[in-house]
């Protein structure tokens, strides 16, 4: 069976505290998901709304935003056992 691969994407923008804060715990979960049998891949990365108009468009108000296969997970808090939940479903 081949490991599925997950691409988690974290908006925002330098400065903000917010996007800070879901870094910390967007980091802590990919840890905890990588010790765990089986696991998926995950490719991460990170994009901010002042290089990209087309994110500032659609989440200037809502960052730091948490997409998961470019499908939004959750914005503003990083729920850390939701988005373990999600990654390991």
């Amino acid at each position: 069976m081949t490991a599925r691969t997950i691409r988690l994407t974290l908006v925002g923008k330098p400065g903000c505290h917010l996007c800070d804060d879901a870094r910390e715990v967007v980091a802590a979960v990919r840890g905890e998901v990588a010790a765990t049998p089986a696991a998926p891949t995950i490719e991460y990365d990170e994009a901010s709304i002042l290089d990209d108009a087309a994110l500032a468009e659609r989440f200037a108000e809502e960052i730091p935003v948490v997409l998961l296969d470019g499908e939004v997970h959750t914005y503003w808090h990083v729920d850390p056992v939701r988005l373990k939940s999600a990654l390991l479903g």
